[in-house]
């Protein structure tokens, strides 16, 4: 148990209204009657030093993920990590790297395709080899470490623009987290990242950048299965790109980008031939510049969409794209996807927690009120929660599309959410005289994700039955959500046990609460 675990585990255990000589007894007694063997306190400080070494090692290993990675591209070309790694030891270790590469292929099937390591799959390769090889893991590792780290070398410009480019996808990132459920936040941050690049490291030169999504084709199939829509732009381009949707039997490259899964870049337009021109207005002698399309891949590097830039708003006609920006580039891609995915799995979290409302309701009348929250980064490393859906005695949803944002310091009453938040255990109170029971959902490593507060007015606990359901809702939303993170990682590939779970994913993440509902019952029979 942690301090926060402790201390509110204590604190539902001695309930409300227990007076101070109590409290003190009980603590006299705990203090006098926990005991710790030695064998104990021997494996517990085992368990905290290799928690710590492993914590340490990711540091290490991230720290010279992004040295190799000097354009921010967030990957790594495998064969050119292997090249190098071939001389390690002076080429004695060449059969433990062939084998690892092995294992490493056969854990991410996409490698022989892609070729691409991301950071947790570089890792797994440094692992993999050090697991090769005879004598001490560790020791191999921190060697390996040593001799990637003295094989790249990196100018001080270099390193002064991976930093700030490193600064700026995080923007994106952050952008992602704290905004609820929202988009646009984080469309204007990749934007934002685009431009602030192009001013400090792009000659200065004026640029369009857009973002466009794969998504069914319902009104024409004919024309083709998928079609692309562009979601997103910057502002001077809205008028005649916003929400237009690329067939592929039109002209352009962006399907072939998607296709090949690798960027297609055309440095210029008017000798190519094969171009889609938005702006009808702007005159053919005007149609000069440069144009790039970089495809977006989910977490196992499936093409979900495109990032597409162009200079045909620059004066310059020789205004090009250079090679770091085009690897900086898929680093906004990468990014992109990071952060769209985040708040795609949150939109998911939140229609389990719809459908598990709408399924509590008929069977609790006692249960006066329900808020859900969201847990996001605040100021200074604190955290803040986002308040997402209210629902009311009647079963009335309120979803909040710009989530009301509550911080520590200025909710004082609502303390107990926060105490939920830092233990990740149930919280009783009362406030003004009604009780609330706060009730965690963990994400994968046990932290909290997002809080039920639930209201049961004067009732100081919920009929038998109605418990027993509170329960069983609780259990199955805990149980759907983990699955829609579970899937969000890179080795996951989704398991589809109801043939309704096929359909798009966030009706899907409703059906997932049913489905873990009916497994139960069978279960049961």
């Amino acid at each position: 148990l942690t301090l926060p675990h402790f201390v509110q585990l204590m604190d539902n255990f001695v309930g409300e209204g227990i007076s101070l000589p109590t409290v003190k007894r009980l603590t006299a007694f705990i203090k006098e009657e926990y005991k710790q063997t030695e064998e104990e306190k021997m494996k517990q400080l085992e368990k905290v030093h290799r928690i710590s070494h492993v914590a340490q090692r990711k540091q290490l290993l991230k720290a010279l993920f992004e040295k190799w990675d000097s354009n921010a591209c967030g990957s790594l070309d495998l064969e050119e990590v292997v090249a190098v790694l071939s001389t390690f030891k002076g080429g004695m270790g060449k059969a433990a790297l062939m084998k690892a590469k092995e294992h490493l292929r056969s854990r991410y099937p996409q490698l022989s395709t892609v070729g691409k390591l991301t950071p947790k799959a570089f890792q797994t390769f440094l692992e993999l080899i050090a697991s090769e090889f005879t004598g001490n893991e560790d020791e191999t590792i921190d060697n390996l470490v040593r001799f990637l780290t003295t094989s790249v070398e990196q100018k001080g410009t270099e390193s002064l623009r991976s930093s700030a480019r490193r600064k700026w996808l995080q923007d994106i990132q952050q952008a992602a987290e704290t905004s609820g459920t929202s988009m646009e936040p984080m469309y204007k941050a990749v934007f934002k990242a685009l431009s602030q690049d192009v001013e400090a490291h792009g000659d200065n030169k004026r640029i369009s950048a857009y973002i466009a999504l794969l998504e069914k084709n319902q009104v024409s199939p004919e024309q083709g299965q998928v079609v692309l829509r562009y979601v997103a732009c910057i502002a001077d381009d809205a008028p005649y790109v916003l929400n237009q949707v690329l067939h592929r039997d039109m002209k352009g490259v962006s399907f072939a980008a998607i296709d090949q899964g690798k960027p297609i870049y055309v440095p210029r337009v008017q000798l190519h031939g094969n171009i889609h021109f938005w702006n009808s207005d702007r005159p053919v002698e005007e149609r000069k510049g440069s144009f790039l399309v970089l495809p977006l891949h989910d977490a196992r590097w499936r093409v979900f969409g495109i990032l597409g830039l162009d200079t045909l708003r620059d004066q310059c006609e020789k205004s090009i794209f250079l090679t770091h920006e085009i690897t900086f580039y898929e680093g906004v891609c990468h990014a992109f996807s990071k952060a769209y995915h985040h708040i795609c799995t949150r939109e998911n979290v939140l229609h389990v927690a719809v459908t598990a409302l709408d399924w509590l309701y008929p069977r609790t009348p006692s249960i006066h009120t329900v808020t859900t929250y969201l847990v996001a980064p605040g100021k200074d490393k604190n955290y803040a929660l986002c308040k997402m859906i209210t629902t009311d005695n009647t079963g009335q949803k309120e979803v909040h599309s710009s989530p009301v944002v509550l911080l520590r310091e200025e909710n004082l009453l609502r303390d107990y959410l926060f105490k939920c938040t830092d233990s990740s255990e149930v919280a009783l109170t009362s406030v003004y005289g009604e009780h609330h029971i706060a009730v965690p959902l963990h994400d994968l490593s046990r932290q909290t994700l997002g809080i039920f507060d639930i209201s049961i007015g004067q009732h100081k606990k919920l009929p038998p039955q109605e418990q027993k359901d509170l329960q069983k809702m609780l259990k199955m939303t805990q149980a759907a959500c983990s699955e829609i993170l579970q899937r969000s990682l890179e080795e996951t590939e989704p398991t589809h046990v109801l043939e309704a779970e096929h359909v798009g994913n966030v009706r899907h993440a409703g059906i997932l609460f049913h489905r873990f509902m009916l497994q139960e019952l069978r279960e049961c029979i």
